[in-house]
């Protein structure tokens, strides 16, 4: 019988700390979520900015060395 409660205490732990966490939570106002949005965005921009320079810099320097082999 101990190896079942054994087993199922770390599942209800979990699941306290779970809803305790949720209890505590609170849902963001308009000034907290468009500074979330806004940082979210600038994210995405600044990685899709690296993501075509090393595109538009690497397409070029792999055509010039395959064309030279």
């Amino acid at each position: 019988m101990d190896a079942i409660y054994s087993a199922f205490d770390p599942l209800r732990d979990f699941a306290r700390d779970g809803v305790r966490f949720l209890k505590r939570c609170q849902k963001p106002d308009r000034q907290e979520f468009t500074k979330v949005a806004c940082r979210t965005a600038l994210g995405f921009v600044v990685m899709g900015l690296v993501g075509y320079v090393v595109k538009a810099v690497f397409i070029p320097v792999n055509s010039i060395i395959l064309s030279s082999t």
